[in-house]
């Protein structure tokens, strides 16, 4: 019932159903597929892989079982299981029709939590046989998540299989939604200024989901004598004979009321788990003062919220679609869960392992929203508040606060049998697999966190320059100073739910009306004069260019380094950072990215700087390069990359690339390098000790220098659209950390990184 589907209107029905079947089929039949997680290239792999050496993992998990999680998969492998009785809105469809529904399961699981799934559908209807099955399954698989079995059949399955089994047993249909639930019914209370103990919940459908999430409510102080549950046939009460189950007589109540109409007056939560159209105005319109709505049927909820807030405009709404605000959806929780639980080798999810899981999400929704969820819902309010009761799906941070936070409750509870060390270490750690940068940017951070310095963004009203302000100040002992109209960056922060506030939480130049404006013109004419910029030019420049004004504070020490680019051509930026900032000791010598592929890190220059640069040029920029990799706890593996190799061409790059290479040789160096090369022979280590026998380099290059900007940019791009390479920087180099060109396509993520890079005194690198 919670599950996303697509509200048709979006659509037309045929068109969506073209579209979904192109995606099931195209390029290959369905979701999944199995990849090796090991080389088996030859008979030296074969032999390890399978037999003979095999066998010596077989003895060590026959000798120790929970060495299993050392040798094989099963320690980070979930079967999600089904009889397909139950199918998303479709009904009993039986087990191979929801095939499609389970495979999707599974890659939810491996998207967001990087947890490896097999789904398993099975024919068999009777609900203790399908146990057994289950049950069966133990050996093979880390945690079960049960999906999609009918009521009440599921709770057999479930509570044999949990009494039975000794890894988590988890039917995410009950628990997973009633999380979710639990989550936005925490925040809902919350905006409305009321408490689980004392409101009125009225309920419709006591299905395996809506019993859940009752139990749920129960947990997190809901009272029992205040529950009032509906189905197709009326309120649940005392002596109710038809259509009864164990589950529904809990919440029976002793009352002589029999209609929803009649229960639903003065309540505070409406919880409906149940069909279309349930929910009438006149309801929302009789229950209590800043009621609770949560209509979580699919694709059609109890009642549309347009409906409920034509009556009650201050209602609090959730709905199980994606086109409203407040979807209640389980990819909220399961990966998560199950994450924490396996780190950990939890033998159940329990109680307060399901509890520290509601507290997180309806903590991470209450925190400021992440630029990364931002960016993904491009248009959207995520504010908290009414509209924005629990986080988006795709916000980066549920791994890491959710799995910390049910690793810790399996530890405290006593059912983790692999417990952590240290949890705010293992929190870094799923942010890192997360943010691709977060590990290599890790000695970046550190190294920064020594001094406080004071970090000056040109382009100041920029929505990803404010979220990165607010990243720092949380994260980091720097201080952001933001050029723009404190007006203007007031109201976006505002709209934004960003905490951070102009001249509270960080200093503003503001270039329409700033009383330094005197003091900056001056000083950049007094820099400018003999260079044709007159008095009424350096005004109007310190009026209208935000990195002149940049610059000039950083020149003046008002700021010890500038970020700009986040719009604009890079050498326009460029320009006046060297007009003002360089000297003869400090110069712009290269632009260095930093490339994070699924492989590992690779560092490209020189990407702006130099358009053709002369072996000088081609010298300074290993050098700087070297020294900025080291930045990185990395050793540099410096290649010049050229159409030439090893001598084979006379002319252009090859020979720019031979004589900085007889530079550098002129003093002793602390790093390797070697070129002219191709560049296959700068990343393939084999191939190059073919063409140039005891060459200096060992290993593949880490760093590649070309002989354009054309080359180096274009590699660049490359890596980052058709390898999904992450781009750190570029790092402008030579500058002495006093200012970074950053390019139109960065994140907030990637100007918080930059601002890390900003922040380390020179001393930690020069």
């Amino acid at each position: 019932m919670t599950k996303d589907l697509p509200a048709m209107s979006e659509f037309s029905n045929e068109t969506l159903r073209q579209a979904a079947l192109h995606y099931h089929e195209f390029p290959k039949p369905g979701k999944l597929e199995i990849r090796a997680t090991k080389p088996l290239a030859n008979g030296r792999d074969l032999a390890r892989a399978y037999s003979p050496g095999v066998a010596e993992a077989c003895l060590e998990i026959k000798e120790d079982p929970k060495a299993a999680a050392r040798y094989t998969a099963r320690g980070n492998l979930v079967a999600v299981v089904s009889n397909g009785s139950a199918v998303l809105g479709l009904g009993n469809i039986g087990a191979l029709a929801s095939k499609p529904v389970m495979e999707g399961k599974a890659v939810l699981f491996k998207k967001f939590a990087n947890i490896d799934c097999f789904d398993i559908e099975l024919n068999e209807s009777d609900p203790e046989k399908l146990a057994e099955i289950v049950c069966a399954l133990e050996p093979s698989f880390g945690a079960i998540n049960l999906e999609d079995i009918k009521a009440p059949d599921c709770f057999i399955v479930e509570k044999i299989c949990r009494e039975r089994m000794n890894i988590p047993v988890f039917h995410d249909d009950q628990h997973g939604t009633a999380i979710v639930v639990g989550a936005a019914a925490t925040n809902a209370l919350h905006v409305a200024e009321k408490k689980f103990e004392d409101i009125k919940v009225v309920s419709t459908g006591g299905g395996a989901a809506g019993i859940a999430c009752l139990n749920m409510l129960l947990k997190l102080g809901v009272k029992r004598e205040n529950i009032w549950l509906c189905d197709i046939h009326g309120l649940v009460y005392e002596g109710r004979e038809e259509d009864m189950t164990p589950q529904k007589a809990e919440f029976a109540q002793k009352s002589d009321l029999r209609s929803l109409c009649e229960v639903i007056e003065g309540a505070d939560l409406f919880l409906g788990l149940s069909g279309p159209n349930v929910l009438k105005p006149e309801h929302v319109k009789s229950m209590a003062k800043r009621p609770v709505v949560f209509a979580l049927a699919n694709p059609t909820p109890e009642i549309m919220p347009d409906l409920a807030r034509e009556v009650v405009p201050d209602a609090i709404i959730a709905t199980g679609r994606s086109d409203f605000p407040n979807q209640v959806n389980n990819v909220l929780c399961f990966p998560f869960i199950f994450r924490g639980a396996l780190d950990v080798g939890a033998t159940e999810i329990n109680d307060a392992m399901q509890v520290a899981c509601v507290e997180g999400i309806a903590a991470l929704a209450r925190a400021t929203t992440s630029a990364e969820a931002a960016a993904a819902y491009r248009g959207e309010q995520l504010t908290f508040g009414a509209d924005y009761l629990i986080p988006k799906p795709f916000d980066p941070r549920l791994s890491g606060v959710v799995s910390k936070a049910v690793a810790k409750a399996a530890m405290e509870t006593g059912v983790a049998e692999r417990p952590l060390e240290d949890l705010e270490e293992y929190k870094r750690r799923l942010d890192a697999s997360v943010y691709k940068s977060a590990l290599l940017m890790r000695p970046v951070f550190e190294a920064a966190a020594t001094a406080a310095r004071r970090i000056v963004f040109a382009e100041g009203e920029d929505e990803r320059v404010l979220r990165a302000a607010q990243a720092i100040l949380e994260e980091t002992t720097e201080q952001p100073i933001l050029i723009g109209r404190p007006e203007v960056i007031a109201m976006r922060c505002e709209r934004m739910g960003l905490e951070i506030r102009p001249d509270r939480d960080f200093n503003i130049v503001n270039p329409e009306n700033d009383p330094r404006y005197r003091d900056y013109w001056g000083t950049y004419h007094e820099i400018m004069a003999r260079r044709g910029v007159t008095p009424d030019l350096a005004r109007a420049i310190m009026r209208t260019n935000s990195t002149a004004i940049g610059a000039v504070m950083v020149h003046r020490d008002e700021a010890d380094s500038l970020i700009c680019g986040t719009f604009g051509e890079y050498r326009w930026h460029l320009n006046y950072i060297r007009q003002v900032l360089a000297t003869k000791k400090l110069h712009p010598q290269g632009a260095l990215s930093l490339m994070i592929l699924e492989d590992g890190p690779l560092f490209i220059a020189d990407t702006h700087v130099h358009a053709s640069p002369t072996p000088q040029q081609l010298a300074e920029t290993a050098i700087g390069a070297a020294r900025h990799v080291r930045r990185f706890g990395l050793e540099p593996n410096i290649a010049f990359c050229s159409q030439s190799q090893f001598g084979n061409h006379t002319e252009g790059s090859g020979q720019r690339m031979r004589a900085a290479l007889e530079l550098l040789d002129d003093e002793q160096r602390d790093f390797c390098y070697e070129g002219e090369m191709n560049l296959d022979a700068a990343l393939d280590p084999e191939l190059r000790e073919r063409l140039l026998p005891g060459n200096r380099m060992t290993g593949a290059a880490n760093v590649l220098i070309f002989g354009d900007a054309d080359a180096a940019s274009a590699v660049k791009n490359i890596l980052k659209m058709k390898a999904s390479g992450l781009e750190v920087g570029p790092l402008l180099m030579g500058m002495g950390n006093r200012a970074h060109i950053v390019t139109p396509s960065i994140s907030a993520r990637g100007l918080l990184n930059m601002a890390a890079i900003a922040g380390t005194p020179v001393d930690h690198y020069s």
